[in-house]
């Protein structure tokens, strides 16, 4: 690791501690609940009267100063963005003129954070997870941010397997370093089929992806401009005082031009500074509906009922149903499927690695009923 040009001594301190979150997704794994016009990280799955978003942002301002919590989004969601977090100055809502991935709407939000210290640590967060051991997850967090400070690296946080889950992302551990519970990262491995994700599992050398990365902003200008050096017109070029007038003019200008690449593709493949710390704070990726089901307290029959849902079931098991509010379900003799409606689209269709049929019935719905459908 390289540790130079770092003062160590200045930049501790919660006075420095930032966060990102990450919620420009359009999360079309998890329709029809999730749409265009509602994607996921707006959405109450849970009945708690708190969106995925809204959880995130109580959950960061717990452990980062809530002036110091900046959220990445599109363009397309930034009326939803203010009307669910009306207390996030209207500066720290970066919205996307196109979408381009987490790995530039990052290189952006540092760029920002960067106009108001030269020793921020900064975490980013995606807007549509679930974290259960809040305390646990606070002192990794702060854990991190103190490593980040004082190393030039991207640090992520991993998570050990529970399930062969195929619709993660697996971390290979590599060499340990001074600091308890971080590793070297060894290898990654996208969303392998079931068979390798038991694997993997079962080696005890892979960590799940949490999609989480914590850096230091000094070395993230830096990172981006080796990991990425064919980059137009980056934003690390963006130096001194310039003014947010600037900023959005050059944003305006030249981010179409930026690649489509999330931040675990360039920090876990494209890159050698990255290290991954060993969690366990109980963690789920709220990304698709079989992926929810695991996650979830289940009935006595191994079913999952999700919001304020209101269903009679007899002979069902390892079902998960999504329905809206004052909408009765009647299910009689399912095993394994989903069942979730939202407007004028009912779905129903088996539950396993659901992903891949979602994908290509949205599609069909959507060439063949319209696009307000999808």
């Amino acid at each position: 690791m390289d540790t130079s040009n770092i003062n160590c001594s200045a930049r501790k301190g919660a006075e420095n501690n930032y966060c990102v979150i990450l919620a420009g997704g359009k999360g079309r794994r998890l329709w029809p609940s999730s749409t265009m016009e509602r994607p996921k990280q707006f959405v109450d799955f849970f009945g708690t009267g708190r969106s995925l978003l809204q959880q995130t942002y109580d959950r960061m301002a717990r452990i980062i100063p809530a002036d110091h919590i900046y959220v990445a989004t599109s363009h397309l969601f930034l009326g939803r963005v203010r009307q669910q977090l009306p207390e996030i100055p209207a500066e720290h809502v970066l919205a996307e003129p196109i979408c381009r991935n987490t790995a530039p709407a990052i290189a952006w939000a540092g760029r920002r954070i960067h106009r108001e210290s030269d020793y921020a640590r900064i975490i980013a967060v995606p807007a549509d997870q679930l974290i259960l051991d809040e305390q646990t997850f606070a002192q990794n967090v702060l854990d991190g941010l103190d490593f980040a400070a004082e190393n030039n690296i991207i640090l992520t946080m991993g998570i050990k397997p529970s399930r062969p889950e195929p619709g993660y992302g697996y971390i290979q551990i590599g060499e340990p370093t001074l600091a308890t519970g971080i590793h070297k990262v060894q290898s990654f491995t996208e969303k392998p089929e079931r068979e390798f994700a038991k694997v993997f599992m079962d080696s005890g050398e892979f960590l799940w992806n949490t999609g989480m990365f914590l850096m230091n902003v000094v070395f993230l200008r830096e990172w981006y401009l080796k990991v990425i050096p064919d980059m137009p017109c980056r934003m690390a070029n963006l130096v001194g005082k310039y003014s947010l007038d600037d900023e959005a003019q050059y944003v305006q200008t030249y981010y179409p031009a930026y690649p489509n690449l999330s931040m675990d593709k360039a920090a876990l493949e494209l890159s050698d500074d990255v290290y991954v710390m060993k969690c366990d704070f109980g963690w789920a990726d709220i990304g698709t509906w079989h992926g929810m089901y695991e996650c979830m307290q289940k009935t006595e029959d191994a079913n999952v009922v999700l919001q304020e849902s209101e269903v009679l079931m007899e002979n069902c098991r390892n079902n998960i149903v999504s329905l809206p509010k004052g909408h009765i379900g009647v299910l009689n003799g399912l095993d394994g499927y989903i069942v979730a409606e939202q407007g004028d689209v009912l779905l129903i269709c088996p539950k396993g690695d659901s992903s891949a049929l979602i994908r290509k019935y949205v599609n069909e719905v959507g060439i063949k009923y319209g696009e307000k459908y999808i």
